[in-house]
């Protein structure tokens, strides 16, 4: 049956660099063929001559609706994951949230109605799972039998996620029963309160000391405590937003020892510094956690040399949007924190802009490859989350999540322009090299000649089977 034929471009994947037309039909890659070798009907032909075409972006770590500080995360499911989309994102992860005393099950229910049918792009869950406890270790099959696969602890805030050693234990034990991955929030929270409280009570109030009570010390003592229970237990584990070095030399080390242990960094982590939460209530729009780094103290570039090496395998953007301004829909949220940082709900706006950022820091920097670029941002999240070879790759009989990539167009970053439902941009004026052009979910276009071809309920539920965190 005819369908989508795309001529004239270059197709990456994480392995293969080749020259290939992609024939799409019934929603999946249908062939890869010599160019003119046959003659080929189609209902729609896609030019990418000159162009890249990489498997659509899947992002494994994104935050919508997120209840957080007294508000909520400002991208519902449908703006958010069409911002997804124009980046060429086609696949996200989401975290449903089991709160202290409710069931994980009940959680993730919660988490489905916000987004069935709303969705521009497919998307699965992750399970915060913020109680521990025999009814969410038996909860936790349960959600297995859902296609959850994945359930997320948290080494930090004492008081709301924080998990202690013994839950994190029984936790992990469950997961490695079950083949379930452990993805770690892992920074020392009890260490960072008693460091908070003691800013605090010197007047140290503004957004810069957000990072400075955060020490990379203790997110490389959680990684390395979290890395010693995964040992103990045989769990599989997954290191979230990782953005410090001392956290990087502990995965390093852990993997040199053949343990089965991954971690994923963000944009922001790669290309922004702790510099940034200076200025008073300004720094707000740069508050998340862990926070971003001294640049002096050479963390980026760790965390790039640690993309290039295969020791971090995913680049995600932990994407939770916070208005700076007054929100009619959602009141005040960054200026919560106005005159007490630990009030300013943490998250950066990300989504949107992730393949174009990496690309342009990584790929036209020279610091990664084309195939390492499309491994970090597509494959390895759909391997390490039971999602591959349907996702993450350009292949006969996998979904047709494609994207058209110019590699040599320019592109300046601003909130007047993008697509997030939030009022500023974490890269406000950043000029990128490379663009994305075309995307295609499921054999149907997205985006193209700069507009919006979807409508809410294009993306489906994702039932993920068994990951593998040494990715």
């Amino acid at each position: 049956m005819p369908g989508t034929l795309i001529t004239g471009g270059t197709v990456i994947t994480a392995s293969e660099t080749m020259t290939a037309d992609v024939l799409i039909s019934d929603r999946k890659v249908a062939a890869l063929l010599q160019p003119g070798a046959i003659d080929v009907e189609a209902d729609e032909v896609i030019d990418a001559s000159g162009k890249l075409v990489m498997p659509g972006g899947v992002d494994a770590h994104t935050h919508f609706e997120l209840p957080l500080a007294g508000t909520v995360s400002a991208d519902s499911f449908q703006t958010g994951t069409r911002a997804a989309a124009w980046g060429g994102t086609t696949t996200v992860v989401d975290f449903a949230v089991q709160a202290k005393g409710e069931s994980a099950m009940a959680g993730w229910e919660t988490w489905m109605a916000k987004a069935e049918g709303a969705c521009a792009v497919d998307y699965g869950f992750h399970m915060i799972t913020g109680d521990i406890n025999d009814q969410t270790l038996m909860e936790m099959e349960a959600l297995m039998d859902e296609g959850v696969t994945s359930f997320k602890l948290f080494t930090a805030y004492p008081g709301a996620f924080y998990s202690d050693d013994g839950e994190i234990v029984r936790a992990m034990q469950k997961a490695a029963e079950l083949g379930a991955v452990v993805a770690m929030h892992a920074e020392n929270g009890l260490a960072i309160d008693v460091l908070v409280e003691q800013a605090l009570a010197r007047g140290e109030t503004d957004p810069i000391h957000h990072g400075m009570t955060r020490s990379s010390i203790l997110e490389g003592e959680a990684t390395h405590r979290s890395i010693k229970l995964a040992e103990l237990t045989g769990a599989p584990l997954y290191i979230v937003h990782l953005s410090a070095k001392e956290a990087l030399d502990e995965v390093i080390a852990a993997r040199d020892r053949g343990l089965n242990v991954s971690a994923e960094t963000c944009p922001q982590y790669l290309l922004l510094d702790l510099s940034r939460l200076g200025g008073g209530l300004e720094g707000a729009k740069y508050v998340a956690s862990p926070p971003l780094r001294d640049a002096a103290e050479g963390h980026q570039e760790r965390l790039w040399r640690g993309l290039k090496t295969g020791d971090i395998g995913v680049v995600a953007t932990d994407h939770c949007p916070f208005n700076i301004g007054e929100q009619p829909r959602l009141g005040p949220q960054k200026r919560l924190g106005l005159g007490d940082f630990t009030k300013i709900p943490n998250g950066l706006p990300v989504v949107e802009h992730r393949m174009e950022l990496v690309y342009d820091g990584g790929v036209a920097e020279g610091r990664i490859d084309l195939n390492r670029f499309v491994e970090i941002t597509a494959a390895a999240p759909a391997k390490m989350f039971g999602m591959y070879p349907k996702k993450g790759t350009i292949a006969v009989g996998a979904d047709a999540d494609i994207v058209v990539f110019d590699p040599s167009a320019r592109r300046v970053i601003s909130a007047e322009t993008h697509h997030m439902d939030v009022d500023y941009s974490a890269f406000e004026g950043w000029e990128t090299t490379g663009a994305v052009e075309t995307v295609i979910s499921k054999g149907k276009v997205l985006i193209s000649d700069g507009a919006y071809r979807g409508e809410p309920g294009d993306g489906e539920y994702i039932a993920r089977g068994p990951g593998d965190a040494a990715v």
